[in-house]
């Protein structure tokens, strides 16, 4: 029997969902603790998320949600615990280095499974978390073979969640399909305007006035995956092209850390090419 449990439901808007889930969460005797909805009026959808406290089973009441939403709903009953999550990366470390930071004073409700790089460089950093460091190079390898060495590699452990911290890497559609919705990326919020090598001296020469970062899951559309969180900071005429990449990477780092944060604890829906964020 649970005590403690997040019910994610999304399915064909209807009216009266909100009474007919609610009154199945009355009938058992369980407190609502927290309870945000959502509809899509354009596509039609209807998304909820509820945390409920009380004695049940999970299966059952999954069951009896099921019975009173429309026919090919998302029902999920989810009881919290510590999820796991392995980070990939490759040569920069503020990204990494600032999820590392947050797991060693328990801002995380996950456990690091280990930490996959293409490069050495952020060895030393790793070690010094007692977090596993796998170094698989990738000279001399297609990308299809470096990622089966990879896949092979993830094959050894049981995680929720692949996080991209500045992984430099472009992922085959193979590797996506793969782990679909289970990878995490960050990126700066200039595509696509300035593609390519060094885009904050893109950024800097176009004089921008403001930076930011988007953390997204990843998906065979490079850089257009689902958006789970954003954020901007302003910038002027006195920041030089490596100032702007250091206030690039500050967002970057802030903004993955707050969308792994969501994921973690199942804030996130996938609709289509977006997310519902409660």
């Amino acid at each position: 029997m649970a005590e403690r449990a997040r019910v994610l439901i999304d399915c064909n808007d209807e009216r009266g969902l909100v009474y007919r889930i609610s009154k199945v969460f009355y009938d058992y005797g369980l407190n609502i603790d927290s309870n945000r909805e959502f509809v899509d009026k354009e596509a039609g959808k209807f998304f909820m998320r509820s945390v409920i406290t009380g004695n049940f089973d999970e299966e059952r009441l999954q069951e009896d949600l099921r019975a009173v939403v429309p026919e090919g709903a998302n029902v999920r009953v989810i009881t919290p615990r510590r999820k796991k999550i392995v980070l990939m990366a490759t040569k920069e470390s503020h990204a990494l280095g600032d999820i590392l930071i947050r797991h060693a004073d328990g801002e995380l409700e996950a456990d690091i499974e280990a930490v996959i790089a293409n490069r050495e460089v952020l060895r030393g950093l790793v070690e010094r978390f007692d977090i596993p460091f796998v170094y698989i190079p990738a000279d001399g390898l297609s990308r299809e073979e470096h990622e089966a060495k990879v896949m092979e590699e993830l094959e050894k452990y049981d995680f929720d969640v692949i996080v991209l911290a500045k992984y430099m890497r472009i992922l085959t559609p193979a590797f996506v399909a793969r782990y679909p919705g289970k990878i995490l990326n960050i990126h700066h919020s200039f595509l696509p305007a300035f593609i390519g090598a060094n885009p904050y001296k893109q950024a800097y020469e176009r004089g921008v006035k403001i930076i930011g970062a988007t953390a997204h899951f990843v998906t065979d559309d490079l850089d257009e995956g689902p958006i789970i969180a954003q954020d901007v900071i302003p910038v002027n005429h006195r920041f030089d092209w490596r100032d702007m990449q250091r206030a690039g990477r500050d967002v970057e780092k802030v903004v993955l850390s707050r969308a792994l944060n969501l994921v973690l604890n199942d804030r996130v829906f996938i609709h289509g090419n977006k997310t519902i964020v409660f």
